[in-house]
């Protein structure tokens, strides 16, 4: 597992899937993670949720090490207001994906929920 493939911060919503992509082809789990706030959730499937950035960095580190690799879809634009945001992508197979970002202190954006297959 390569680390710090990119650890520049998201300055747009827009910016996170994309990120994760080239994140997970390096194969920096941390960097992906660090696309989340610390209490994120994400739902990696099957019922199962990871809770919190070092799950999130767990369930990504095993993805990574399966070879699995994400394709970016058609990312529709981000719904925004004030310091939250609603994005969502279709993907290659179909599937959609609905995130919540929030802005942070900073200027950034985070995810604070991820649903990365919603159909």
């Amino acid at each position: 597992m390569r680390a710090n493939a990119s650890q520049a911060p998201a300055r747009d919503p827009q910016d996170l899937a994309r990120m994760l992509i080239a994140r997970e082809r390096a194969g920096d789990a941390d960097g992906m993670a660090a696309l989340y706030e610390p209490n994120a959730i994400l739902d990696c499937g099957g019922g199962r949720l990871a809770v919190g950035r070092e799950a999130i960095r767990s369930f990504y580190a095993g993805l990574i090490a399966s070879g699995i690799q994400f394709e970016l879809g058609d990312q529709r634009e981000a719904l925004v207001g004030e310091d939250l945001a609603l994005t969502s992508t279709r993907l290659p197979n179909g599937n959609l994906t609905a995130e919540v970002a929030r802005r942070q202190s900073d200027g950034t954006w985070l995810w604070v929920i991820d649903q990365p297959s919603i159909a």
